[in-house]
């Protein structure tokens, strides 16, 4: 009864969360558009299922995730183990990145856009090497009590100085590989590892201290994909060449599509699980507390991961495409970016990633840190970024000669 009763509350926490982008879905159809969506209980399903896979995400957390990383940075700091923690943060870090499918992804693009040039599976090491490192760099951080905002002031000295001398073509690729290293299930383990460290260090804040490590892991992969552009573009004589594309695409039935969905999850999530099993029986010879519940908690994560896509399919992505035809239908560039403002603003309050980190420094730093604020702060900022973003692809290069909306 305890259990459903935690699962209830988070599950009606999850709706509250999704609430503005109900708002701005109504309002848009209702006094923009004025048209009713061909299937709005499609869109009510997905934003239910989003509800119950947030639910779930955010409890099995609570059971596995969070214990388990604190756990052991808390058994790593006590043994004076520095030999095996250091490498754990870098095999964390490293499986964490290079198993990401975002990060599969823009590898595969960054490859296929520029001809061969970028090879996909150096890039992907690239990237996870430097999460890796930089998951070194945050735990002696952490160990030795030095500021955070130090690191990263130099850090993006360092970034910005690589863009000034970087290939135009590969700065924006550094500045998204750098947004797509930390996923959904990695971004709380690495900030479990932080505040666990904190916690078991006396004289270390846990807010000053054990925050941080994960954006310490979204800067350093742009300096070292900004290198490998130097060495690729100016520095290589390599010459392109087109790889191979296989323009059919398989489909199939719904079933096999959750299928494969699901073992995506699991891919995904897998090196993971296993390093943390690894330094917990084979380096620490300790065996897991409460091994079922840690179990039942990952199971949680999983399936609250998978619901959350299901639910966005179902539901939001079909309704975002049919608002983004109506809003280039009407042509007024002033609503397509107050649209982007809101968008974003109600879609990152709904995050589940970020629900996690806004719930984890409030509860380290009650009364202190309000979770919600953390969140209003972050999706505001997310908010205008997107809305510059929509604005620059409206306006376009001042050199063009292009305008929009298009004469008639």
């Amino acid at each position: 009864m305890e259990h459903f009763s935690r699962f209830k509350g988070e599950f009606l926490k999850a709706l509250r969360n999704l609430l503005p982008i109900v708002v701005v879905v109504v309002v848009f159809q209702v006094f923009v558009f004025r048209s009713v969506p061909d299937d709005p209980w499609g869109l009510l399903a997905g934003l239910l299922i989003i509800g119950v896979g947030i639910a779930l995400f955010l409890y099995g957390l609570d059971l596995s995730i969070f214990p388990v990383g604190k756990n052991l940075a808390n058994q790593f700091v006590r043994r004076g183990a520095l030999s095996l923690l250091l490498p754990f943060g870098f095999a964390i870090g490293f499986s964490a990145s290079v198993a990401e499918p975002a990060v599969i992804a823009v590898a595969e693009q960054a490859q296929l856009v520029s001809g061969g040039l970028i090879d996909g599976l150096t890039l992907r090491l690239i990237i996870a090497i430097s999460v890796g490192l930089v998951m070194i760099l945050g735990i002696l951080r952490v160990l030795r009590g030095w500021a955070v905002q130090k690191l990263l002031i130099v850090g993006y000295a360092v970034v910005l100085l690589l863009t000034y001398l970087a290939p135009p073509e590969i700065i924006g690729l550094a500045y998204d590989s750098g947004g797509v290293t930390t996923n959904i299930v990695s971004v709380p383990l690495i900030a479990a590892i932080g505040l666990g460290l904190a916690n078991s260090i006396r004289g270390r804040s846990l807010l000053a201290d054990g925050f941080g490590l994960v954006a310490l892991c979204v800067m350093v992969p742009m300096i070292g994909v900004q290198l490998y552009g130097v060495w690729v573009y100016a520095l290589s004589g390599s010459e392109a060449g087109l790889p191979a594309v296989d323009p059919e695409a398989s489909t199939g039935g719904w079933v096999v599509g959750m299928i494969l969905g699901l073992a995506s999850m699991i891919r995904e999530v897998l090196p993971i699980v296993g390093v943390v099993l690894f330094f917990q029986y084979v380096a620490l010879r300790r065996r897991l507390a409460h091994p079922i519940r840690v179990a039942v908690g990952f199971a949680m994560v999983l399936v609250g991961l998978y619901a959350f896509v299901v639910g966005l399919r179902l539901g939001l992505f079909p309704i975002g495409t049919l608002m983004a035809e109506q809003l280039i239908e009407l042509g007024i560039p002033a609503l397509i970016v107050l649209f982007g403002l809101l968008i974003g603003f109600a879609t990152t309050m709904a995050e589940p990633a970020l629900l996690a980190i806004g719930e984890q420094a409030e509860s380290v730093a009650p009364g202190r840190i309000n979770g919600s604020a953390v969140r209003v702060v972050v999706a505001t900022g997310v908010a205008l970024g997107i809305s510059f973003g929509v604005y620059r692809i409206l306006v376009g290069p001042r050199s063009s000669t292009s305008s929009w909306p298009p004469m008639p």
